[in-house]
């Protein structure tokens, strides 16, 4: 077979129940289904370079698939916790939104400031969660130098959030005027 849609459809025609089965042993029929959906769409898009023995490298595909889906589970509970946490009332300490709001201002005010490459490479490691051979593929460069670009970033990033802290410091200090004080 020659054509690429053929043996696709023959390779999935005969190893879907297969990777389904490994799949379904692991984690629930939705996200099963997705799984397999995701493997298949991998050996779709590398159909040309695939190995002589299929189904291990299919099963193998499908374990990695597995992983990142847990790795974004774990990491979408972290962030839930996180946000729990800041959002609950502590003993004594009141949560007020203001002050959120005003942080959330400040660090797009930051975040702005960056340059583009910056804000990718951030990006990139921490919202995609890419490792930097991973991401250093993305923005065309070596994992050395995604790994400084990273660096320099998250140095750019402190010092613009520190320098917008200490503005927002000044102008709640700064004495209310006159007019102000009689309306």
């Amino acid at each position: 077979m020659d054509d690429p849609q053929e043996r696709f459809t023959a390779l999935y025609d005969r190893y879907y129940r297969s990777v389904l089965g490994y799949v379904l042993l692991r984690v629930e029929q939705g996200v099963a289904e997705d799984v397999c959906s995701e493997t298949f769409l991998v050996a779709w898009r590398r159909i040309d370079e695939l190995p002589e023995q299929v189904l291990p490298w299919l099963l193998g595909v499908a374990r990695n698939v597995l992983a990142k889906q847990r790795e974004i589970r774990y990491r979408r509970k972290v962030l839930v916790d996180r946000i729990s946490a800041l959002t609950t009332k502590q003993e004594h300490v009141a949560w007020d939104v203001a002050e959120h709001v005003v942080d959330r201002e400040q660090a797009i005010s930051a975040i702005r400031d960056l340059r583009e490459k910056d804000v990718e490479a951030m990006i990139l490691a921490t919202w995609y969660g890419l490792t930097p051979d991973q991401a250093a593929t993305v923005m065309g460069c070596s994992a050395r130098t995604f790994n400084v670009r990273l660096h320099r970033a998250r140095h750019r990033l402190a010092a613009r959030l520190r320098q917008e802290a200490e503005v927002a410091r000044r102008t709640a200090r700064r004495p209310r005027s006159r007019f102000a004080e009689e309306s």
